[in-house]
């Protein structure tokens, strides 16, 4: 692998970290090379686990919250802001497995969401286990914990995952971003 770079510079105060460059290339190639003799002593087969917790204050009742989560009318009449996060609970209602419909990216990569739920107390909580798949890829299989507590005239929502990313699928933070990415969707969605 050869990596060639090109630098125009407007600011020397940013000459340093082009000095840097070739250092920080080289750190990168050989964490590179560490993956790839990890994953082919492995036959690529891994797990690595990650816990996190995101909390969201909603202007709206743990009611109309509780709402826009799982009702398949609320996703209708909203706004398609938080299409995903609802995609994800819309039919516990009527069963207790659900598979969302099959997502495809700008990318032309396909996502699907397959959940389990296994305790939903309307207005207060709902608890699930799903796994997700890249095309034909499983990459996580995580435990999810959706909490609505009243605050104020409002509500906070807490989201608890523990998740098992799998077979070189090590992103965590990304999965922290996309739930965060969702709950401010819904909030958006609460307040349209």
């Amino acid at each position: 692998m050869t990596v060639r770079q090109a630098y125009e510079i407007f600011d020397l105060g940013f000459l340093s970290a082009v000095e840097g460059a070739p250092e920080g290339w080289r750190t990168t190639l050989d964490k590179l090379e560490r993956e790839v003799a990890r994953i082919q002593s492995s036959q690529g087969r891994s797990i690595v686990h990650a816990t996190f917790s995101l909390q969201r204050i909603y202007d709206a009742s743990p009611a109309q919250v509780f709402r826009a989560l799982s009702d398949k009318a609320a996703k209708a009449a909203g706004s398609r802001a938080a299409t995903a996060i609802r995609r994800s609970s819309a039919k516990w209602m009527c069963a207790r497995r659900t598979r969302t419909p099959k997502g495809r990216w700008a990318s032309g990569v396909v996502s699907t969401f397959d959940a389990v739920y296994f305790d939903v107390v309307p207005n207060e909580r709902l608890i699930y286990a799903y796994e997700m798949h890249l095309d034909d890829r499983k990459i996580s299989v995580s435990l999810a914990t959706m909490e609505l507590q009243p605050e104020g005239a409002g509500t906070k929502l807490v989201v608890t995952e523990q998740g098992s990313f799998l077979d070189g699928y090590d992103d965590a933070g990304f999965a922290r971003a996309g739930t965060g990415f969702l709950l401010d969707r819904l909030c958006a969605s609460l307040q349209g």
